[in-house]
């Protein structure tokens, strides 16, 4: 049962709400949210909700581990921004499986520059499916947006401008096949156009424009047809930054890594003044996701696709209480 928030290890009542509420501006499919957390005197345990999983979009809880991964990610950078080292282990007990993580604040040690503006994106993090300017990015800015992956033990692939017209193929016809399936349809309609006030799933504000025929890229309606309609003539930008990020296989350990590569880079990102989007259709559909694989050169197992670029700000998506997602108990978990 939810219950109020006690200290845990040399972190207050205070910094451990401070911690989980960043852990909680990880994104997710359809702003889901799918993570629960379990405090005990020495320990956060990062558990899976599986009572929000998504069955039809995600029916093998790939997307669900992807977004608990940004979570862990954001928390163990939040207890670095407050002197401690974060102790973790994943998959601690494989008796219980819908345990990710378990993370011991010890010691005390400093966050580095580096980690400082990482912890200051956090806050800044959105979701930004707007079009965004025409713009160039530099060497050295591609460069860390890879460097942040594979600090994850992950890695980043930058489609380079001749892969980016297969690449709208196969979006366009992961799209198509989800819209075919009268439960992704079911299931999109529950979680997307959702109305101010609500907690989860993707409100109307930040939903982005409505699609238009002449797309070049088949975008999808997150707003429930109550989206605004962009310029006449004005498409998104001509040639965004489209990144892939994978693991080196694909088993739930590797899928929660990616995960926090993932998060990284987006922080990465938002350091350098960039926004971000997800073309999550093509590795949602197992087809277009085999082929992406190969695209990008078939040894490596494609995670998350994003869509890099610059943008105008965009207004952030709701949250569930921290009183809904956290837990308390003297039980300590096994060594």
């Amino acid at each position: 049962m939810p219950a109020t928030l006690v200290p845990v290890g040399g972190l207050s009542t205070e910094q451990v709400r401070e911690a989980l509420l960043a852990a909680t501006r990880a994104p997710s499919l359809h702003n889901s949210q799918p993570w629960r957390f379990r405090c005990t005197p020495s320990t956060i345990e990062l558990h899976a909700d599986v009572d929000r999983a998504l069955p039809a979009a995600d029916p093998d809880n790939r997307e669900l581990l992807l977004a608990c991964g940004a979570a862990l990610l954001n928390l163990r950078l939040a207890i670095r921004g407050l002197g401690y080292y974060p102790d973790v282990r994943l998959f601690p007990d494989h008796r219980r499986p819908e345990l990710l993580a378990t993370v011991r604040p010890r010691g005390h040690q400093m966050a580095s520059p580096a980690e400082q503006r990482l912890i200051a994106a956090i806050p800044r993090r959105r979701t930004n499916r707007q079009p965004f300017f025409d713009e160039t990015f530099t060497g050295p800015e591609r460069d860390a947006l890879r460097r942040a992956a594979e600090a994850e033990r992950s890695w980043l692939a930058l489609l380079p401008p001749e892969q980016v017209p297969t690449l709208r193929q196969l979006v366009q016809q992961a799209h198509f096949l989800q819209q075919e399936d009268p439960g992704f349809v079911a299931e999109w309609q529950r979680w997307t156009g959702r109305p101010f006030g609500e907690s989860d799933g993707v409100p109307v504000s930040s939903g982005g424009p409505l699609p238009e025929a002449h797309d070049e890229w088949t975008l999808r309606d997150f707003t429930a047809g109550q989206g605004r309609r962009r310029v006449e003539g004005k498409d998104f930008e001509s040639a965004p930054l489209i990144v892939v990020i994978g693991s080196f296989h694909d088993l739930p350990p590797a899928r929660l890594q990616a995960g926090q590569a993932m998060q990284r880079v987006l922080l990465t990102a938002i350091d350098h003044g960039m926004s971000a989007s997800f073309l999550s259709q093509v590795v949602e559909v197992p087809e277009t996701r085999r082929k992406l694989r190969t695209l990008i050169g078939g040894g490596l197992w494609p995670q998350a696709v994003l869509r890099l670029g610059r943008g105008s700000p965009v207004p952030r998506t709701p949250r569930r209480p921290l009183e809904d997602l956290a837990e308390v108990t003297d039980v300590e978990p096994e060594a």
